[in-house]
């Protein structure tokens, strides 16, 4: 009886100690709404800019105009990238999450005071900026507090509520003016700012940086809820320490053999990402619809598509964590870079009017839905997901700035390729390219991709040293 008695009174402690996730899930869903008005951000032009160029009442934009609110949204982000790693270190991560909102803020409240096309550009431009500012401080923040399990299943919230956005301004550039969509929008980055500075702590890896051991303990009791921590922050402080100890300098980057390997991955896989077209597809969906054709008109064929994409990505987690990042990724691109090539083919018998297709004219939409279905669990989710997690924090301000500048500089490539291409050759000729490169782009993942399914950052560091 006795016995009995001791063996419920431990069960009782184990479970008393036992690590409880939704304080790290709490974070991952409050950090969502940085993602969520970079969504609204990212594809605004796209049910707004010929709304702009028709109301020649308010503004006096002409269409051509208009086109380039698309090529300012990365130079903004390339422009940040050469100087925010600067200010993310000197700022620590929680003020790094606050600053966000700064310029979020600032491109919406441009957007509602714009008369002419320069005010648009700012703000456009401001809104690139924010992208750099999101992805160098919210996926380095929830790497560093959760833990594997949690970044597994939850971890691609943050792109899936990037994807409600764009859903979002998809549905209000239906009901809604340029003025009134942005108040609605503004109000996002201001509750992010809020919940942001008075529910969320210090990441415990900053404190730790910061030798403030106390507030450390009592950060990682926060986020862990279990009243021992001492052996979480003995481990989380030794990985901190070698990973700190080791030289932070731009030639490190390269110098460094676990360095050099995830500063490739990263780069391969937004390059990866964006030349499969996703950046194309957001931004010019609609004229892709209206120039394919179809039963269903543009607008609709295009928010299917948009919404299809955010449901996708909500429930893509699971795959992620029964097959691995590696695996997952692979399958993905090459599934993209197939499909891509039988849209090209329909668009060049279509073209060249080869073939009659009128008894295939729901190609087109089956066809970019099935490239949704494709992409959403390995090409919309592991190059987000695997900035968390891939760089040691001695070079991981540099290591993202570098990956925002790739960002930015494949998304411009990306889209004046599409422009080019459709104006000169026609609507076939980007498809291909795209499915080639993700084709080409499959083959690399084998080799520079590495798993980092179940994984501490300080395993994934020591598995990159190998």
């Amino acid at each position: 009886m006795c016995s009995e008695n001791v063996q419920v009174f431990e069960i009782k402690e184990v479970q008393k100690d036992k690590e409880k996730y939704w304080p790290q899930i709490l974070t991952i869903f409050i950090l969502s709404l940085g993602f969520f008005t970079n969504g609204l951000l990212l594809t605004w032009s796209s049910p707004y800019a010929m709304v702009i160029v028709e109301d020649k009442d308010n503004y006096n934009i002409t269409e051509e105009e208009a086109s380039y609110f698309i090529t300012f949204n990365p130079l903004g982000m390339i422009f940040a990238s050469l100087f925010y790693f600067k200010i993310s270190e000197y700022l620590g991560r929680k003020k790094s999450l606050i600053s966000l909102a700064v310029p979020q803020t600032f491109s919406w409240i441009i957007i509602i005071f714009a008369t002419n096309k320069w005010h648009f550009y700012v703000a456009r431009f401001i809104g690139g900026m924010a992208e750099t500012v999101l992805f160098c401080s919210i996926p380095p923040y929830i790497g560093e507090v959760t833990s594997p399990t949690v970044r597994g299943y939850f971890g691609n919230i943050p792109m899936f509520s990037l994807n409600l956005g764009t859903v979002a301004i998809s549905i209000l550039g239906i009901y809604l003016n340029v003025k009134p969509s942005a108040y609605i929008c503004l109000s996002v980055p201001l509750l992010f700012l809020l919940l942001v500075a008075l529910v969320l702590p210090e990441s415990p890896y900053q404190l730790i940086k910061d030798l403030q051991y106390t507030k450390a303990h009592e950060t990682i009791r926060w986020f862990r809820r279990k009243p021992d921590v001492e052996d979480d922050f003995i481990k989380m402080k030794a990985d901190v320490e070698r990973q700190i100890s080791e030289s932070g300098n731009w030639k490190d980057l390269y110098k460094i053999a676990s360095n050099r390997k995830a500063l490739r991955a990263g780069i391969f896989l937004r390059f990866s990402q964006q030349f499969c077209g996703i950046a194309v597809f957001y931004s010019f969906i609609q004229s892709i619809f209206e120039k394919a054709g179809g039963n269903l008109s543009a607008q609709n064929s295009s928010l299917i598509f948009i919404s299809t994409v955010c449901i996708l990505n909500l429930l893509c987690s699971a795959v992620i964590e029964k097959f691995g990042r590696k695996a997952t990724y692979f399958y993905s691109i090459l599934s993209c870079g197939i499909i891509l090539i039988l849209m090209s083919i329909y668009f060049a018998l279509e073209q060249y009017q080869l073939a009659n297709l009128e008894q295939f004219n729901w190609f087109p939409l089956v066809g970019m839905l099935s490239f949704v279905l494709a992409f959403s669990p390995g090409l919309g989710i592991v190059p987000t997901l695997m900035l968390a997690e891939l760089f040691s924090a001695s070079v991981k301000s540099k290591c993202l700035s570098l990956l925002m500048a790739a960002f930015g500089i494949s998304v411009l490539l990306t889209t004046n390729i599409f422009i080019f291409l459709t104006s000169y050759v026609g609507l076939f000729c980007p498809f291909l390219v795209y499915g080639i490169n993700c084709v080409i782009s499959s083959v690399f993942t084998l080799r520079w991709v590495p798993e980092t399914k179940g994984k501490t950052l300080e395993e994934i560091q020591q598995e990159l040293k190998k």
